[in-house]
């Protein structure tokens, strides 16, 4: 019974070590290639060779003599993603109702255009429609 146990739980913790150790693995790969930028392909090259040939050592020493800058550099590429996200979605939000309103006053200042535009162009930014003025009588 005891045997079992302790094979079963040997058996995890094996496991355990294999899947940190691929993590780990596929870290340094995305940052060798997607990431770092100045390494010449040489020196990748030699990086891969001996991740294949000493794994466990070779991915200790990465992660002792890049490790600081593996962060910094996941680091850009987050900011990097959350500005690129950012600009998508103001872009995709469109404008608010104010800037409408601040565009129209400026063509209607202009003489661009003429005040029952400017109150239809109000109301469409102001989210009222047409239908609603007639009632209402604004």
């Amino acid at each position: 019974m005891w045997d079992s146990f302790w094979s079963c739980l040997w058996s995890a913790v094996v496991i355990f070590a294999f899947i940190a150790y691929l993590m780990i693995l596929f870290n340094i790969l995305v940052d060798l290639f997607w990431r770092d930028h100045k390494t010449s392909g040489w020196i990748k090259a030699v990086w891969v060779i001996f991740l294949i040939v000493l794994p466990y050592l070779t991915a200790l020493v990465y992660l002792i003599a890049r490790g600081r800058g593996m962060a910094e550099r996941a680091r850009e590429q987050a900011v990097q993603a959350r500005r690129e996200t950012d600009d998508y979605i103001r872009q995709a939000a469109g404008r608010s109702p104010a800037q409408e309103i601040a565009d129209a006053k400026a063509l209607l200042d202009a003489g661009t255009i003429s005040q029952s535009e400017f109150d239809r162009l109000k109301a469409r930014a102001l989210g009222m429609s047409e239908q609603s003025e007639l009632v209402t009588g604004r």
